[in-house]
């Protein structure tokens, strides 16, 4: 490697380093004021940003080797030439405007907004700031979210008619704006927890979770795809990213259920969609998860309660798609001697577990999220340490390399919040939410399973071309207030948008973790993405269950325990009665009409209503009974996995 490149690489290792150091240090000793800390955070993910992403070189050059993410950026890149002179001319620009607002952060916030007129270097110095996190967030996420941005700031001046100095003022010279409240999330939460997925990562939690799946549920029918059930949904806890779960754990699942006997296409599918509920797993879960704690001035602890119930929904659907695939083929699990003991795990590697002890202890204890995730993140390291099964291999060089890590994977959602915070100004400057809330109500009537639908079709479409937080961000601005004046309790409107910008990872036809799973399984893309969706089917109807059915969410407290078991126990008979119905199979291969009952009684399980859901079980029972007693079904053909 030439010397210029090893200083590069030292350059961009240091400013990494120096970013995870400095929020560790801060999620201990507390928060400093908004602008200093935002400011810090955002010129750290900037810095990062045009040294990484070089603008001189093509993005296909510079990411070669690499699959878009659907949290931003390039997944597996290799390294990128090193930063030209433009790059070094932004950095410096970057920290020229961000260390005025530093400089001059007194008068900032004691100043009267709209009254006092900025001062011509304040819209100079501005203007260069909007343009420098529009470029950047462009290099490291694409052309979806700035031209977005670019379209509210076009509708902020041309329809809207807001003058020039309002604009700049409200995204430079404010926390309303740039550093909203968005890159103050991203600042306090996101990257701890990234932080935390990387020490995580580097002890070998990855290949914990893949024994742990493989003990538990290897030996069944169709166990692989199982397997990938259980690791995916493991590994997602920590990874808040899709596509990075599939590219973990889809090399080792993905070949044992083509080995096992299920299709290519399949087996991406069932990659995919279990890697998507990462992001929907407490106790982590994704970014979006932080920023919905702080819209709605919850503790996050609250949202990861709320997500319990339809994380769970979502996942017994993925297992039994996989279940009754197998079964309906005639699959076998994988030989028990190619299946490590479950208490061989728990003794060599089960101690893992402990970091993520420590944040969900934490956060039930009532310890702010970035404390709990200091904790677990300290702990790592230590708990690795533990026992001669773990400690091979760790030492400082562990904790430099996740230190760099965990900075490059949130810069994506840094430049992501902080973009995000151009459409929030504009909105809340023009007060564009409340027309186009009224435009939804008037479009929908009182009819809220349209506004539903609409918003359904938004978050697919948004969460298509930007990531989850993004397309979370701008669904809560434009649509939620028109399902919560439509009766949606609030809460279960904000999830309900989390669940559908989460979904375009696998719905076609830009679905980033079907197409990182496709490639891994060498399968037709369009094949694996309607693969996924079937897989995938009641993660589509989850979030309209606890619209219509609250409980599920558990928003009425602990008092009324028993209405949540109850709707809770109808909901996952009905998951499984859907699973059947799509892949024909419940206790022998079904004919068409009896896919059909299944799918209606699943439907009617699915509902809330007490007469609705007997009836769904009396379709249910109905058909189990004539499949298990009437029939005589020709033993299926069972294969077992080959060696």
């Amino acid at each position: 490697m030439p010397p210029a490149d090893r200083i590069a690489k030292m350059v961009i290792a240091l400013v990494a380093a120096s970013m995870s150091l400095y929020h560790l240090y801060v999620a201990f000793t507390g928060a400093p004021q908004a602008f200093f800390f935002r400011g810090t955070h955002l010129l750290f993910a900037m810095a990062l940003v045009f040294l990484l992403y070089p603008s001189l070189v093509r993005r296909e050059e510079a990411a070669t080797g690499g699959i878009r993410d659907d949290a931003g950026g390039i997944y597996g890149a290799a390294g990128s030439a090193r930063a030209s002179w433009l790059d070094w001319l932004c950095i410096g620009a970057s920290a020229a405007t961000i260390i005025y607002v530093w400089a001059e952060h007194e008068r900032l916030i004691t100043r009267f907004v709209y009254v006092e007129e900025p001062e011509t270097i304040e819209l100079v110095l501005g203007v260069i700031f909007v343009l420098l996190v529009l470029d950047a967030t462009r290099r490291v996420i694409g052309w979806a979210l700035p031209l977005t941005a670019i379209i509210f700031l076009g509708y902020a001046f041309f329809i809207a008619r807001v003058r020039f100095e309002q604009v700049i003022e409200i995204m430079y010279l404010t926390t309303e704006g740039i550093f909203g409240p968005t890159l103050g999330v991203s600042a306090a939460y996101v990257i701890m927890f990234v932080l935390f997925g990387a020490f995580m990562e580097r002890t070998g939690v990855g290949r914990l979770f893949m024994d742990f799946a493989l003990s538990l549920t290897g030996h069944t029918a169709g166990g692989p795809g199982k397997v990938s059930v259980v690791s995916s949904s493991l590994f997602g806890t920590v990874s808040g990213s899709a596509v990075a779960n599939v590219m973990v754990d889809g090399p080792i699942t993905i070949p044992l259920m083509k080995r096992s006997g299920f299709r290519p296409a399949f087996a991406a599918a069932v990659e995919a969609t279990a890697s998507t509920g990462g992001q929907i797993m407490p106790p982590i879960m994704g970014a979006a998860a932080f920023v919905m704690a702080e819209f709605l001035a919850v503790s996050y602890f609250q949202v990861v309660i709320w997500a319990i119930i339809p994380a769970i929904l979502y996942y017994v659907a993925v297992f039994f798609a996989v279940h009754f695939e197998a079964k309906r083929v005639g699959l076998l699990g994988l030989p028990r001697s190619e299946i490590p003991r479950l208490g061989k795990v728990m003794r060599e590697r089960g101690h893992l577990f402990i970091p993520l002890v420590v944040i969900l202890a934490g956060l039930i204890s009532g310890y702010s999220a970035p404390y709990c995730a200091l904790a677990g993140t300290l702990s790592c390291i230590p708990v690795a340490m533990l026992r001669k099964s773990t400690r091979a291999g760790i030492g400082w060089h562990t904790v430099w390399e996740a230190l760099q890590d965990g900075a490059k994977n949130s810069i994506s959602v840094a430049l992501a919040c902080a973009c995000a915070g151009i459409i929030i100004g504009v909105i809340f400057l023009t007060g564009a939410a409340v027309n186009f809330t009224a435009f939804v109500v008037n479009l929908a009537q009182t009819f809220l399973l349209l506004a539903l639908i609409l918003t359904m079709l938004a978050g697919i479409v948004l969460g298509m071309g930007m990531p989850t937080t993004p397309a979370y961000i701008v669904m809560v601005s434009l649509l939620v207030p028109a399902l919560i004046k439509l009766g949606a309790p609030v809460p279960a409107a904000h999830m309900f948008a989390f669940y559908f910008a989460i979904l375009s990872a696998i719905t076609p036809p830009v679905a980033l973790a079907v197409y990182a799973a496709a490639g891994l399984a060498k399968a037709n893309l369009w094949e694996s993405g309607w693969a996924a969706v079937r897989v995938g089917a009641a993660g589509f109807i989850v979030p309209f269950m606890f619209i219509y059915e609250p409980a599920l969410l558990m928003i009425n407290g602990w008092e009324q325990w028993h209405v949540s078991l109850l709707a809770f126990i109808s909901a996952v008979i009905g998951c499984i009665t859907l699973a059947a119905g799509l892949y024909g199979y419940l206790f022998a291969a079904c004919r068409m009409w009896e896919r059909l009952v299944l799918v209606i009684a699943a439907l009617l399980l699915i509902a809330p209503e007490l007469i609705s859901s007997l009836v769904g079980i009396a379709l249910l029972l109905a058909i189990g009974a004539k499949q298990k007693y009437l029939d005589r079904p020709a033993a299926a053909a069972s294969k077992p996995a080959a060696k």
